[in-house]
């Protein structure tokens, strides 16, 4: 017995001892150009997929609305602008680049088989190690991961993807989302016409420099420069806006009615502030009537768990949304966004 417990320590030694060499004499030679050694390929892939497996979320957490067109139009629209260079899109090749890469990333048509919606929420949200796969830049925006689980796992051919995100590579354009002159009609996106030039432009410089948290708004403004923002925010915004706070809010005994102008002991009124009938004195809030449900639903949730920043807006609003539960959010969201847009 102690025979064996005395190789099984000298092995123990002499393998450490290989494995510090390796690392502290730069053995392995880690030229993407050169690949690795025979199996190592098939250990760090299984690697990579049994620990996926093993961490994704269950298949409860995937949304009932995965399938939904706007959703699906966003994932795509989102992984033209930001997946595309490495995966490329339904019938187009990749890049000379991204096909130079060690591991090169799989054509999208590849990469999708062989995993389940939730398998691949978890690899965008986390990415995956020496392989150049980045995690989601914003955290607790699992609702903007899920738009492009939906497009992933709804993959169109070519002539369907063209439909979606236009012809081309590189970037969407801003129209492409927010739709001409900012009328979105996608009810995941907001509509820009409904927001003033400042507000939009305040949103833009808070993407930009990282304050509020989006993977989709993030990369779209990362590069934007001041006078770009003014042009952009001039362009789709609305000087309107606070004007159309002031009319008087529809009588209307829904519950989110009485919320949205009433509050409750832990809520304030929402209209103070967005209107109708607006009569705060602080800066003029976002104006919400006639912006989609599902947009408002995720907005509210987002401020509620305190995953949505941008100002000193941030803490009044968090501060608001933090005693409302899922009915009261589908109430108010539900009666914001059927109050007339025009």
């Amino acid at each position: 017995m102690k025979r064996v417990i005395q190789t099984l320590a000298a092995l123990a030694l002499g393998g450490a001892i290989i494995g510090a060499s390796i690392v502290g004499f730069g053995l392995y030679n880690v030229s993407a150009g050169e690949g690795h050694f025979p199996g190592v390929r098939w250990l760090f892939h299984t690697t990579f997929q049994q620990s996926v497996r093993l961490r994704a979320p269950g298949p409860e957490e995937r949304p009932d609305d995965i399938t939904h067109p706007d959703r699906v139009a966003l994932g795509a629209l989102h992984f033209k602008s930001a997946c595309a260079f490495c995966h490329a899109l339904p019938g187009q090749s990749q890049s000379a680049t991204a096909r130079a890469m060690e591991p090169p990333p799989p054509h999208i048509t590849d990469a999708i088989p062989g995993w389940e919606a939730p398998e691949l929420f978890w690899i965008i949200k986390e990415g995956v190690k020496m392989t150049g796969m980045p995690h989601w830049p914003a955290p607790g925006r699992g609702d903007e991961i899920w738009s492009v689980v939906a497009y992933l796992t709804a993959l169109p051919d070519a002539e369907a993807q063209i439909a979606l995100t236009g012809e081309g590579r590189g970037r969407a354009r801003c129209a492409q989302c927010h739709g001409e002159a900012g009328k979105s009609r996608n009810s995941y996106i907001p509509r820009l016409d409904l927001l003033t030039p400042g507000q939009i432009a305040e949103a833009l410089r808070q993407y930009r420099g990282g304050q509020r948290a989006s993977g989709i708004m993030q990369e779209a403004a990362a590069q934007l420069s001041d006078s770009q923002i003014a042009a952009l925010a001039q362009k789709y915004g609305s000087p309107k806006a606070p004007q159309r706070q002031a009319d008087p809010a529809p009588e209307a005994e829904s519950s989110g009615a009485r919320l949205a102008q009433h509050g409750s002991g832990d809520v304030p009124a929402c209209t103070a502030c967005h209107g109708p009938g607006r009569r705060a004195d602080a800066p003029i809030a976002p104006l919400l009537a006639g912006q989609s449900q599902a947009y408002l639903e995720v907005q509210l949730k987002l401020w509620r768990e305190g995953q949505r920043g941008g100002g000193e807006r941030a803490k009044v609003m968090r501060k608001a949304a933090q005693d409302l539960n899922d009915d009261d959010i589908e109430a108010l969201a539900a009666w914001f966004s059927g109050l007339a847009a025009e």
